[in-house]
């Protein structure tokens, strides 16, 4: 293992008995006691551990097990900040033993930096507990963080995910507060007055990444599965801060019947006696996997009947099922090391789809998948900065820059199209014969490959080894004969200038034919060289990579791809959103035109699928954000958007009808935004009609109209509109509608407002900023990358981090924080000038949390910059010429 950066192997623990008490909520300390049981191989006079934020006080070892246990004991310790460990320096030699015991007593910090053991701050909607703390503004929850290295902030431990131990956990509390883990209570006793130990009952073996405890005035709401294990069914909590429980109702109608469906999908049954999900109010990613204890963003778990937009159904149903996969895919599985991440989320973003599409078919959510999942995957991945789904990690520290499209997205692309090949039944039992084989340990992916091989009688190393362990994926370009194609793969680059030593993958491509003369459907034929002919082909139509299960690029000669625009009958949604995404794809890149696309598209005006409209739009958005600097352009391209969605716009309306299915109703949302973004006229004044309605009068709009009247306003009114929307998002009691409104304020036009009410807003820290006009660092992205995608407000975001800098960082002191913010403020210009200048700006700064996304956001600025330059006038050409110009 010398291309890891782990501990020493001398000293390996199996058990942590683990008690915290004395919380401070003045000074947010806590002391702690550690007690972990251990065997040491070696005679030691150092004990090298992880420790991050802690003050070590006192530490003992006993070693043997008899009556007289030999006794170490030291108050020297050593730290080392950058490797996040702690020395703890002996006088004497502690000998080998299989049973010895590491005593730490330590001082910790509850911090509100969202990771580690940390304080979320929230305003109550009901009167909450007496001993909550709270300052003038909030009040506090306390809860923990822990993937990828964050254990060691909360607690001294060996904290890499082979060093797998059982824990017993037990935490001082207010009386009148609850007290959450993994596994249930186990007692309950008093310790002063007010106070109460609460003693959980012993967890599985599993790595400390997967520990968790929260305490808070929390209440639930209750189900069970209906499924009996071990002759009992499995209570299932959905707990919230008091007052909200309600809006849990959503996720608990999904999260037992997930445990139920993955219990049979994969053969073995959920191994803990409870399941929470708890809603956590400030939160860095969408949720955390916690063994028994998922942790979420609220948005990702509470839904609103009344209030939440339709949307948020699908996200809480999604990240519910996700997380639930974790519990046994990472979880009772887990991954070797942090190079094995993908294993981890790429299958639970698969089993996530796959549960929500057995639960709600009529949502089409592998469409949607192709929609939005693999072409951000798509997007990632056609970088030239892009990396492997699996990625060598030396440093467990630098993980978090890999929790990206690649791992969960590309990774879930590559298993969708294992599975098509596979056949679902065959893929899901040997998922089963896996996670048996490794049930409390650790795989790597050779172990998966093994595992559906045995299962199939396919060697699976030699179809999916390629997509794992090498960068990119292929273009696949069609020339065309009579009765015959030749297919020709080759790495794709999004900025088009692929080297020759870049292009020496060969990969296996699923061609998913169909139109071979005298064969029904879809062929099994695969690309297994770098190119072949396939004869026998119908002149008429043909189609590859059906339903899009394969994940790569296709590029037809444009007269067939013309005649595929005139036989949109015989595509499936999914036919649909991979050719207009591969078509979008080779325009950026060069090896296709925006004409062809807009060619392609104009074609779309009468579809009624909401997931096929998505990509439409998204390409036309695509074009809009890369070509609107030119007014020109950018007039006729609004021309071309209000010809294509305008008879969709008037069929669809205004009004949600009761029991209308759930597409219908994102579609109307989003037909009618593109409409108003674009400037149709009755669309913009019935929607500032709705503002001023609700601004003069309290009167409601549906919710999912919430994005389409809050964005109109701020380009109408923004004045008055950006003091509205900051007010609704402090005291506005939708969950949801506050990332609304935040995402809205970022489509201000007005360059003193960004410069002077906006900027400070995000990047100000509270105190000394009031609450209300500091948004919370977990929220930052949602404004962010708004502003970054508005020509108008990009460079002047961009001036005033370079300015405040030190502010910034400050802010978002939490790297995962600062790595998707970089990202997402950055990646949008089109000019060449702004990689010199980010080069520039970075140079003498410390980019460790972000160095990999600097590369990728250099990387979309450059082919964004070609794109413009080379194809311009061409656009500008096709426009005029089509009467958009006009």
């Amino acid at each position: 293992m010398t291309d890891r950066d782990i501990l020493p192997g001398t000293l390996k623990p199996s058990h942590y008995d683990l008690s915290i008490s004395s919380m401070n909520f003045d000074d947010w300390s806590y002391q702690g006691r550690v007690s972990i049981n251990a065997s040491i191989s070696e005679p030691l006079k150092n004990i090298v551990l992880n420790s991050l934020e802690l003050t070590l006080e006192k530490a003992e070892v006993a070693v043997g097990d008899g009556p007289s246990p030999q006794s170490f004991q030291t108050s020297t310790f050593s730290y080392d900040d950058k490797k996040q460990r702690a020395t703890l320096q002996f006088n004497e030699e502690i000998p080998a033993s299989q049973q010895a015991t590491l005593i730490i007593t330590f001082k910790g910090i509850i911090n509100n930096d969202m990771a580690g053991f940390y304080r979320s701050k929230y305003k109550p909607v009901v009167p909450a507990a007496a001993s909550v703390p709270k300052d003038d503004t909030f009040h506090y929850m306390l809860s923990t963080q822990f993937e990828a290295c964050d254990a060691r902030r909360a607690f001294p431990c060996f904290d890499e995910p082979r060093l797998k131990a059982t824990f017993d956990f037990q935490i001082e509390t207010p009386e009148d507060q609850v007290a959450l883990s993994n596994m249930p209570v186990k007692s309950v006793t008093k310790t002063r007055d007010g106070f109460q130990m609460v003693s959980f009952e012993r967890t599985p073996v599993m790595s400390t990444y997967l520990l968790a405890w929260a305490v808070g005035d929390f209440e639930y709401v209750e189900a069970f599965t209906e499924r009996r294990y071990n002759g009992k069914q499995i209570p299932v909590r959905v707990y919230t801060t008091r007052g909200l429980k309600e809006q849990g109702r959503w996720a608990l109608e999904h999260a037992p019947k997930t445990i139920d469906l993955f219990s049979e999908s994969f053969g073995i049954d959920y191994p803990l006696p409870k399941s929470d999900l708890l809603a956590v109010h400030e939160f860095t990613h969408g949720a955390m996997e916690n063994w028994g204890l998922v942790t979420y963003r609220t948005t990702a778990v509470l839904f609103d009947e009344k209030t939440s937009d339709a949307r948020y159904k699908n996200r809480v149903a999604y990240v519910v099922a996700h997380e639930l996969a974790h519990q046994w895919f990472g979880n009772l599985v887990t991954m070797d090391w942090w190079d094995e991440l993908w294993l981890n989320e790429s299958f639970a973003t698969w089993a996530g789809w796959y549960a929500v599409n057995e639960f709600h078919p009529d949502w089409q959510v592998w469409a949607q998948f192709v929609n939005e999942g693999m072409e951000m995957a798509f997007k990632l991945d056609g970088m030239r900065a892009s990396h492997p789904v699996h990625v060598p990690v030396q440093d467990a520290l630098d993980v978090n820059q890999i929790f990206d499209h690649i791992s969960y997205l590309k990774g879930c692309s590559t298993l969708r199209m294992l599975v098509n090949h596979l056949g679902e039944k065959t893929f899901l039992q040997g998922v089963g014969t896996y996670l048996r084989k490794h049930a409390y340990g650790n795989a790597k992916t050779e172990f998966l490959w093994q595992a559906l091989s045995e299962a199939s009688g396919v060697n699976v190393n030699e179809l999916m080894g390629n997509w794992i362990e090498k960068i990119g994926h292929p273009l696949i370009t069609v020339a065309e004969e009579p009765g015959q194609i030749s297919i020709k793969q080759n790495r794709f680059l999004s900025t088009g200038d692929v080297k020759p030593e870049e292009d020496e993958t060969v990969w296996w491509v699923p061609l998913g034919l169909q139109g071979k003369v005298g064969e029904q459907g879809i062929q099994t034929l695969a690309l297994t060289e770098r190119d072949t002919i396939i004869r026998d082909i119908d002149n008429d139509f043909y189609k590859l990579n059906s339903d899009a299960t394969g994940f790569y690029r296709t590029n037809y000669p444009p007269a067939r791809l013309a005649k595929l625009g005139t036989q949109l009958d015989r595509l499936s949604n999914e036919d649909k959103i991979s050719i207009i995404g591969s078509t979008a794809d080779l325009a950026f890149s060069g090896y296709g035109s925006p004409v062809a696309l807009l060619s392609f598209i104009q074609g779309f005006g009468e579809e009624t699928n909401y997931l096929v409209w998505c990509q439409v739009l998204d390409s036309l958005g695509g074009l809009k954000s890369i070509f609107g600097q030119d007014d020109v352009i950018k007039q006729g391209l609004q021309k071309f958007s209000l010809k294509l969605v305008d008879s969709a716009v008037e069929k669809i309306g205004w009004e949600f009808s009761k029991g209308e299915d759930y597409l219908t109703g994102l579609l109307r949302k989003r037909l009618l935004l593109h409409a108003a973004a674009n400037g149709h006229p009755s669309v913009t004044e019935k929607a500032l009609s709705l503002f001023d309605a609700w601004v003069s009068q309290g009167t409601t709009f549906h919710p999912n109209l919430r994005t389409v009247v809050y964005r109109t306003a701020i380009k109408v009114k923004p004045t008055e509109a950006v003091q509205i929307l900051k007010k609704e998002w402090y005291s506005g009691s939708s969950i949801d509608g506050k990332e609304v409104c935040l995402s809205s304020l970022g489509h201000t036009r007005e360059a003193e407002l960004i410069k002077n009410e906006l900027l400070p807003f995000l990047f100000d820290l509270s105190p000394p900023a009031p609450a209300s006009e500091s948004v919370p660092s977990g929220d930052m992205h949602s404004l962010g990358s708004s502003l970054a995608a508005n020509s108008f407000a990009r460079s002047i975001q961009w001036e005033y981090m370079k300015g405040n800098w030190d502010k910034l960082t400050t802010k978002m002191a939490n790297p995962v924080v600062l790595d998707r913010f970089v990202k997402i403020s950055l990646n949008k210009f089109v000019d060449a000038k702004y990689v010199t200048e980010i080069e520039k700006f970075f140079e003498d700064k410390d980019t460790s949390s972000f160095d990999r996304t600097l590369e990728q956001v250099k990387d979309a600025v450059r082919g964004r910059a070609a794109y413009y330059v080379r194809d311009a006038d061409v656009l500008k050409e096709w426009l005029g010429a089509n009467g958009y110009l006009s």
